[in-house]
């Protein structure tokens, strides 16, 4: 029976090494040309450690767009929109799950219903609404948005009906009110989910292409995404390599992000409640 559940072992792992190999090679051809010479980055077969290495390609890309600006530009929106979610969608949470008001299961499933709109048939409306606010290309047109995260909320108003109401019982005796009980028991307690959700809302701000190409139309106000289609159908075209080197410089913000929050990403998909 051991040696059965072993070979199945593995042969699982085997399975998910393959899995692993197949998903990860995209990226580190990326990279590997992305240092490499003109010449020599679609040889076949593809070389995956460039000799010699080279980064004048990084060195060819602020030359060719402000890339510096949009990066800031990037770093401010996903910032503003992951710190601005996180607060908004925690305040959210806490009403669903603590508090009892007439209509909160309804208003809470028409919440979750919007899960199922996309955003490709609101965008017109908001970018009415948008322009008659006047921040039409402004960064404001691109974080303002984020701050309603109804998947952050459904997300987190789950994990806080995890946590047992005994605590808020305990606090409330000794005075407490609502913001001290969120805020001083729940959010230290939802540590796992908050960081699981700040990577996954930084990742989808700094990707954004779809907001900037609807809001934005100045270079000075580009975002990173949009600035790498304009590096790549620019002037003719850019070389393939220093558009390589640019999403190199693109991916790597958020990989190093995920590598390092890894741990408390996993712990939140393992431990979050799923209680109604």
């Amino acid at each position: 029976m051991k040696r059965r559940l072993s070979t199945g072992s593995l042969l699982l792992d085997l399975v998910l090494l393959i899995v692993a190999i197949i998903m990860v090679a995209p990226l580190v051809w990326l990279i590997s040309s992305s240092l490499s010479d003109p010449a020599d980055a679609f040889s076949l077969p593809p070389t995956w450690i460039p000799n010699p290495l080279s980064l004048q390609n990084f060195k060819d890309v602020p030359g060719l767009i402000p890339f510096g600006q949009m990066a800031l530009n990037s770093l401010v929106v996903a910032t503003v929109s992951t710190v601005g979610s996180l607060f908004v969608s925690v305040l959210a949470a806490y009403a669903f799950s603590r508090l009892s008001f007439r209509g909160n299961r309804v208003i809470f499933v028409g919440m979750l219903s919007a899960l199922m709109v996309p955003v490709q048939l609101t965008i017109i409306p908001v970018f009415v609404l948008f322009r008659n606010l006047d921040v039409v290309d402004t960064l404001t047109a691109l974080w303002l948005p984020a701050l309603i995260n109804v998947f952050a909320i459904f997300f987190l108003r789950q994990y806080f009906n995890s946590i047992p109401r005994e605590l808020d019982d305990a606090a409330t005796i000794d005075g407490a009110g609502h913001l001290w009980i969120l805020f001083r028991i729940l959010v230290p307690l939802s540590g796992p989910a908050l960081s699981a959700l700040a990577i996954l809302t930084f990742e989808a701000s700094w990707n954004n292409y779809f907001g900037p190409l609807i809001f934005i139309s100045s270079p000075e106000n580009m975002t990173l995404p949009l600035g790498l289609v304009t590096l790549q159908g620019g002037q003719g075209g850019s070389p393939a390599v220093v558009v390589f080197a640019a999403i190199t410089l693109v991916v790597l913000p958020v990989l190093i992000l995920f590598l390092l929050f890894q741990r408390a990403f996993v712990e939140s998909i393992a431990t979050a409640g799923i209680r109604g």
